[in-house]
């Protein structure tokens, strides 16, 4: 994990106590109803979050590649049961992020708390340009919009599973990838 600006005996002072754990493919990480206690700060692999209608339909709401954090944020922080399944998309590797090492390295350190607050931020961020794509843009948009976030996805995840995050279903996704094809266009 980053040292978040942070000098390095600093960094290993307050992260001595963090706790790693591995995952398996397809292993839920967290499950909806269950209390979320930890972010996970993903080192190695790579985790989604979704929601289940009663029906069995899918919403996936993140990916969490390498250097990405993953967290029901209402669970963690106001203690409410978690309305998400957390899953290893591969065998993942995380590091376990847990509100009283963030109150503690908040106060302990300058140089973490603007890290965590630009990490805030950018998450906020995040969330409302994902809000506004869902709302009103095009499939091919969003799509495009995936590739930006999550350039190294295209060959990690499958298909459905980037066509529930679009919120379109995967014959819808399988048409944009052909239309952009006829226009030339190359994922970098």
């Amino acid at each position: 994990m980053e040292t978040a600006g942070m000098a390095e005996d600093e960094a290993a002072n307050i992260t001595s106590d963090l706790k790693r754990l591995n995952f398996e493919k397809g292993n839920i990480v967290l499950r909806k109803g269950d209390l979320c206690k930890h972010s996970f700060f993903v080192e190695k692999g790579l985790l989604r979050s979704y929601t289940l209608e009663d029906n069995g339909k899918e919403h996936v709401i993140q990916f969490a590649p390498e250097n990405w954090f993953i967290v029901d944020r209402s669970s963690v922080y106001f203690n409410d049961t978690s309305e998400i399944f957390i899953e290893a998309v591969e065998d993942t590797q995380v590091v376990l992020v847990n509100e009283q090492f963030v109150c503690r390295a908040n106060e302990s350190s300058l140089a973490f708390n603007r890290f965590n607050d630009k990490l805030l931020h950018n998450h906020i961020r995040q969330l409302q340009k994902r809000i506004n794509l869902l709302l009103g843009a095009t499939a091919e948009v969003r799509y495009l919009n995936f590739i930006e976030t999550y350039p190294d996805l295209l060959l990690r995840v499958p298909q459905w599973m980037i066509a529930s995050y679009l919120g379109i279903t995967p014959e819808s996704l399988s048409r944009v990838r052909k239309e952009l094809a006829h226009k030339n266009f190359k994922p970098s």
